[in-house]
């Protein structure tokens, strides 16, 4: 009998350190196995393979299927399925309403704002800009040096007496205040 299934056989007799020596033993192969299947998921995934691995190991050493593996392929599969449980509870989660629902990431990105030709939409923006000065004037005073000046965020940081970390959250809050306002 391989290390593995000595080590298994002691878990199902209630040996409480047999757990702590067989993940050592498993550990880069459920890691492999982890990546492999989080290789197959849709981009933006943000279960790493190491928290997939720990997931799956507690489950698989806290049931009472432990020592029903008779071999270690039998152990790594049902690793796998556990894995592929994980996975689709949380891409049923990720579904629910509470979590987002159908809502879908968009990218920001700094030409959206760019400078506009026709008067309305110069207009436009700068009433949604007075609007934005009201609730936040830090971010409006921000939209006024990138937007109409041009300045980089280190140069509005440093205009602004922030951080360039507080002035690149500020943009993008400002971006998603005005694109909400110009859309209305």
């Amino acid at each position: 009998m391989s290390q593995v299934m000595q080590i298994l056989s002691r878990i199902e007799h209630g040996d409480p350190l047999a757990a702590d020596e067989l993940l050592p033993l498993v550990y880069q192969e459920l890691r492999n196995l982890a990546a492999r299947r989080l290789m197959r998921e849709k981009p933006g995934q943000t279960l790493q393979a190491t928290a997939l691995v720990h997931e799956a190991y507690l489950r698989l050493i806290g049931t009472e299927d432990v020592g029903q593996w008779n071999s270690r392929q039998h152990f790594f599969a049902a690793a796998s399925e556990a894995m592929r449980r994980i996975l689709v509870e949380r891409a049923r989660q990720r579904q629910r309403l509470k979590y987002g629902g159908n809502f879908h990431r968009q990218e920001l990105v700094d030409d959206d704002l760019v400078a506009v030709d026709r008067i309305e939409e110069i207009l436009d923006v700068d009433a949604a800009l007075n609007e934005l000065a009201k609730h936040d004037p830090r971010s409006a005073e921000l939209v006024k040096l990138r937007f109409f000046l041009g300045m980089t965020s280190a140069e509005a940081a440093e205009a602004l007496g922030l951080s360039t970390r507080t002035v690149d959250r500020l943009w993008v809050y400002a971006k998603a205040w005005l694109r909400d306002a110009l859309a209305r």
